[in-house]
């Protein structure tokens, strides 16, 4: 399509953008079905200019950013900020007594064993934590009345530490927050501009420490966030971009920037949750209901095992040592990704990562200063991956990766190409242990799944992972570099709520619930509307997490919202959960309701694709050329090296072949088949049982 058409376009476009820590993704798609990508280098020391060149490679491709509707945005601002401790100085205040429960956590040992145990981090230094006096009830009676004298002094201590956030989280406000409420609004008269995070409105959950972090994370993540997306939203003012901008959450759906500035705990996962929503998509297209993605990029890979369709769901996420309540897409990280950098350690063994060259200097084939060897340049110096232009205007530099791969090779004793597949095997070692976190360590067998890899490297390691895992098939979508962000319009908005109960299941007790859901259902599918989701697409899921009376961790049960106040379906359900987990459930034991919580989602836009004729099946027209590349495990092959946008539906490439695109290389092993569907994706099975 020529860029005079899509200045025509009335219907518009959206724009969706993946920041990751190597490259910055974005696919824009016009309503008339029309697709256009961009792959730029991430800008670490400013991620919003980043942003903005993407936007830039989108309008010199066609994209008419005056008529664009929407925009989608993952990003990994939050999580860097919490794992570089780079987050705004806090001030926290609590209930008099409960000073350091930001010291004590859980009360348990991290590390049982060690005779040298290291004490994590603290999230807010003990001299910037508050007392106020007060005491609230666990039924939320108010045992000590909070006086506008205590509060006129806490607000006078806040004052002199000039904080750039503060969290407020009190005993027991989940139930009661009307002492939560009278000291943020005394404090937001006194320091305007400040972000105060009242732990009523972060998370109404129970469990001290678990909340108190949470509410104070919000809170240092505030300042660097809504900078951020500030300067996000100025950028695509400034390009010609004026519609809403969406932000990916770490629960699988977006939220208005000007919100997921105001809940910066939910964008941990910012950026692995588009690739889970996109896996969504795609599994329904082929029809798959068991499937586990692989999202490998520069710095990380992002595993997530979907199960009879649905992703799965955690209510709490560790990281960096801090506990963070908030729904969360449950995905394995690990740290290999294509530029992490492979060393020699003291006792004389090849390790690979979590260390990564990043975006700068990168790996020492991009000639971009970096020296140190990668995964990505023991591919290069395999000849799986080659020297042709890729994203970003980069062309690899074989001889550069040898330089090098010879500095660890040489203490090693091996040959440069020894060593680089020795690099590879590590990584690989890396990637089917965490595929097995996820499905064997679960009593999963991984050979009933399909894998989905994508990100810039995910491909590149299909085919091994094929025979590595001797899984069902390996489906590799059309763009994988560019999967994440694409998937970011397919997850559309989500809205989540919960609310601590802590009753044993009877009828009134259910009956009580079933009027919240009700309530608070109105209320989020509302909110959805408003915040941009297509008409008669809002819905409501409601997860209650139950317990026999006694134990102390809770298992989520899903329950449709007219079944919420039936006791009997309810229990049952609980039952069955416990027996699937645990290989036995108590049915005389009562059923204790912890916590309720509901999540409201609604589509943002339709994801249109267009249709394609079907080949004849044969590839050759998409045939390259040939190189030397020395498959792991089965040494130097002369192979074929196919072009990916050649390839059309019903054609066959066996074994071992190269497939390339922009974005991303396929590698196939000996006696491996890859298959185009009719959406042009790869599916790649084993020509021959393994």
């Amino acid at each position: 399509m020529r860029k005079d058409d899509t200045m025509t376009d009335s219907f518009g476009w959206t724009i969706s953008i993946d920041a990751g820590g190597t490259f910055t993704d974005a696919v824009g798609r016009s309503s008339r079905g029309d697709i256009k990508v961009a792959k730029v280098a991430s800008t670490p020391d400013d991620p919003s200019r980043g942003l903005t060149n993407a936007v830039a490679a989108l309008a010199e491709d066609g994209v008419d950013l005056g008529s664009v509707k929407l925009v989608c945005h993952g990003t990994t601002v939050a999580t860097n900020a919490m794992l570089t401790n780079s987050m705004g100085s806090v001030l926290l205040i609590t209930t008099e007594g409960f000073r350091d429960v930001l010291a004590y956590r859980t009360g348990s040992r991290p590390q049982v064993y060690s005779l040298t145990p290291t004490q994590p981090t603290e999230l807010v230094p003990r001299e910037r934590r508050l007392e106020v006096a007060e005491r609230v009830a666990a039924d939320g009676e108010v045992l000590v009345e909070l006086t506008d004298d205590e509060i006129t002094r806490v607000v006078e201590q806040v004052l002199e530490h000039q904080p750039q956030a503060i969290a407020v989280s009190l005993l027991f406000s989940y139930v009661n927050p009307d002492h939560e409420n009278r000291i943020g609004e005394r404090l937001r008269a006194a320091l305007p501009g400040v972000p105060i995070s009242l732990s009523s409105d972060v998370i109404r959950e129970f469990r001290e420490y678990p909340r108190t972090a949470t509410t104070a994370l919000n809170a240092a993540l505030r300042p660097v966030v809504s900078n951020y997306l500030a300067s996000a939203t100025a950028g695509l003012a400034a390009t010609g971009v004026n519609s809403p901008l969406q932000v990916m959450q770490s629960n699988g759906g977006c939220v208005p920037a000007q919100r997921a500035a105001e809940q910066a705990h939910r964008l941990l996962l910012s950026g692995p949750a588009g690739g889970v929503a996109g896996l969504l998509r795609s599994a329904r297209e082929h029809g798959l209901r068991d499937v586990i993605s692989l999202d490998m990029g520069g710095t990380s890979v992002d595993i997530c095992l979907v199960r009879d369709g649905r992703a799965p769901y955690a209510t709490a996420q560790v990281i960096n040592d801090h506990t963070v309540l908030a729904p969360t897409v449950d995905i394995q990280t690990i740290g290999a990704g294509g530029g992490s950098v492979a060393w020699v350690d003291r006792t004389g063994r090849l390790r690979v990562g979590p260390r990564s060259a990043k975006a700068v200097p990168g790996p020492a084939c991009y000639l971009r200063g970096g020296t140190e060897p990668t995964l990505t340049d023991a591919h290069v110096v395999l000849g799986s991956l080659g020297t042709e232009q890729l994203a970003g205007g980069l062309t690899l530099d074989r001889e550069a990766a040898r330089t090098a791969m010879a500095t660890i090779a040489e203490p090693l004793g091996m040959s440069i190409e020894q060593a680089a597949e020795s690099v590879v095997a590590i990584a690989m070692a890396h990637m089917t242990r965490g595929v097995r976190k996820v499905s064997v360590e679960r009593g999963l067998d991984p050979r009933q799944f399909t894998l989905f890899p994508f990100g810039g490297a995910g491909p590149l390691h299909a085919g091994l992972l094929l025979r590595h895992l001797g899984l069902h098939s390996v489906v590799v979508p059309l763009r994988p570099g560019l999967f994440s962000a694409d998937g970011l319009l397919a997850a559309g908005i989500r809205v989540d709520d919960a609310q601590t109960v802590l009753r044993v299941g009877t009828e009134e007790v259910l009956a009580t619930i079933a009027q919240w859901v009700s309530e608070r259902g109105e209320v989020l599918r509302s909110q959805i509307l408003a915040d941009g989701a297509q008409p008669d697409s809002a819905r409501t899921q409601v997860v209650v997490d139950c317990r026999y009376l006694g134990q102390g961790y809770e298992i989520p049960v899903t329950i449709d919202d007219d079944q919420i106040g039936e006791l009997d379906v309810l229990v049952k359900l609980f039952h069955a959960a416990h027996e699937e987990l645990y290989g036995h459930a108590s049915a005389d034991e009562p059923v204790e309701i912890v916590t309720v919580r509901l999540a409201g989602t609604g589509d943002l836009a339709d994801v249109t694709t267009p249709a394609v004729a079907v080949s004849t099946g044969s590839a050759d027209r998409a045939e390259l050329g040939r190189r030397i590349v020395h498959v792991p495990g089965e040494g130097p092959r002369d192979t074929p090296v196919f072009d990916r946008d050649r390839l059309a539906p019903g054609d066959r490439v066996d074994g071992p072949a190269v497939i390339a695109q922009m974005d991303s290389t396929t590698l196939l092993l000996a006696d491996q088949i890859a298959e185009v569907a009719a959406n042009l994706d790869l599916v790649i099975t084993e020509g021959t049982p393994r």
